[in-house]
């Protein structure tokens, strides 16, 4: 999942990334609320980490502006403000949590997994595909109970499938969502990524999971399910 920190506090902003990636998440940063803002009007994320305190624009007003643009992108406001009003405020603004410093990561990052599940309809701490589950928690994948290892870019794709699982997603969409920039309808980056897990997740005897639709992207079903628009992923 993509996630937005916007922190101006170089080395909390530097901490929380590691922590996120670490934990799986494709992380952007930005350094003062107007860059901020700008980033989360013009990329896609999946949620928002949210400094009050910032440079240019503060936080509150960043969070303003994107509910004001319709924006419902989960918000988890950190401050070092410890007021009740403080915290009134933002969670008045549309914030869907609040997180005081100094913290541990390991609370931001359950706290941001709860408002992921609170965002999608997916209310537990593992993804489901048939037989394939997907523990958010400790990162670990299995297929009819065999482990299966997965790197971190595996792992991100993955589980951007099983979140969105039976839709198709485009190319540009899984290349926004996973590797953090603009699609170049040139690479094949995407293809090679998919080849690499369905060579993991669909052993023989294992139905095939993930299907390419001609022209368009990927979708993950249940294995064994026939899908007649897909297409072969070129080796």
């Amino acid at each position: 999942m993509r996630i937005l920190v916007i922190e101006d506090e170089r080395k909390v902003a530097s901490f929380i990334k590691r922590g996120l990636e670490e934990e799986r998440y494709i992380v952007e940063t930005a350094a003062d609320g107007e860059e901020g803002l700008m980033l989360a009007r013009n990329n896609v994320f999946d949620a928002i980490v949210l400094d009050v305190m910032l440079p240019k624009l503060d936080g509150y007003s960043v969070l303003q502006r994107l509910r004001d643009d319709g924006n419902s992108v989960p918000v988890l406001m950190l401050t070092a403000r410890s007021s009740t009003e403080d915290r009134v405020q933002g969670l008045d603004l549309g914030a869907d949590d609040y997180l005081a410093k100094p913290f541990h990561f390991e609370e931001l990052a359950a706290r941001l997994r709860s408002i992921l599940r609170r965002s999608t309809t997916e209310k537990t701490t593992k993804l489901q595909c048939g037989d394939l589950t997907l523990d958010l928690v400790t990162h670990f994948a299995y297929r009819a109970e065999r482990e299966i290892e997965l790197t971190t870019k595996e792992y991100a794709l993955l589980e951007y499938l099983m979140r969105n699982k039976d839709r198709i997603l485009s190319r540009s969409m899984i290349m926004q969502h996973v590797w953090k920039h603009n699609f170049d309808p040139e690479s094949n980056i995407i293809d090679v990524y998919i080849k690499r897990i369905r060579q993991k997740i669909e052993k023989a005897g294992q139905g095939q999971m993930i299907h390419s639709i001609r022209g368009v992207g990927y979708r993950i079903r249940e294995g064994g399910v026939v899908d007649h628009e897909q297409d072969e992923v070129e080796s």
